[in-house]
């Protein structure tokens, strides 16, 4: 099976549904996203961006609906079950410890150990090393791996989320605002990174609301509007008037054949 953009399907949601008593979150969407395709999810606030993708990275368990990945039926029952299938979530937040380094940070619930148990050590020289060399090439500007992050810019911060994801070799990345607090150059730079994430053939997810950033990095967008999919379209046959108008409700609906 493919996608619109002729690339094998990495996951397949079908009528996913997500309700919290009386309201519902997701009224059964359908998506795709295929091997090394970045696909912009949008919407306005409350249209159920956030709930799918927490769903995708099995923070919350859907109420109904059915998730494919490589073909197989599967349960996202867990964020851990989320990362060992490939899937990182890079949260708007970034989910930092200021009080750790660049490196601990990156290797977060998966530090490097050494000797023999019971007396096991972390391995902090391995650690900073392999921190320091996926930075560098994620972005210029890379922090060191030894550096607090309480001290980062916003653009850095970023780098060491973005870290995470090239360091476990994630085949599916989902960006949650990615650039919503940071200046123009650090968004420039934080774009060079995920393009080298896109380079390296890495499926992305990117939830935004700047359209021209939707419109420059992605090959398709969807858009959920009150919990229904409303558009799924190939990014080269919409402009930022066309998106805007699925969001509000100006254009009832624009699905292209899959």
């Amino acid at each position: 099976m493919t996608t619109g953009t002729n690339r094998p399907v990495l996951l397949e949601a079908r009528d996913v549904k997500k309700s919290y008593g009386p309201v519902q979150a997701l009224r059964g969407v359908d998506f795709r996203i295929g091997k090394g395709e970045t696909v912009a999810l949008v919407g306005d606030n409350g249209a159920g961006k956030s709930t799918f993708v927490k769903i995708l990275s099995g923070a919350i368990q859907p109420t109904a609906g059915e998730i494919l990945f490589d073909d197989r039926p599967i349960a996202i029952s867990s964020t851990d079950v989320a990362r060992n299938l490939g899937i990182e979530t890079v949260y708007q937040d970034l989910g930092l410890c200021d009080n750790l380094s660049v490196a601990d940070n990156i290797f977060l619930g998966r530090e490097r150990m050494w000797g023999v148990a019971p007396l096991r050590f972390l391995d902090k020289r391995s650690m900073r090393a392999a921190a320091d060399e996926v930075l560098g090439g994620l972005t210029v500007n890379a922090p060191r791996a030894d550096s607090n992050v309480s001290g980062l810019s916003g653009g850095q911060r970023q780098a060491v989320a973005l870290a995470r994801t090239k360091l476990w070799k994630s085949s599916l990345v989902l960006l949650d605002e990615p650039t919503a607090a940071l200046g123009v150059q650090e968004t420039k730079r934080a774009m060079d990174a995920v393009r080298k994430l896109q380079e390296q053939g890495i499926s992305i997810v990117l939830i935004s609301h700047n359209m021209p950033l939707v419109l420059e990095m992605s090959h398709r967008v969807v858009v959920l509007r009150h919990g229904t999919k409303v558009g799924d379209v190939s990014t080269a046959s919409v402009n930022g008037d066309d998106i805007v108008s699925l969001i509000t409700g100006a254009r009832q609906q624009w699905i292209e054949a899959a």
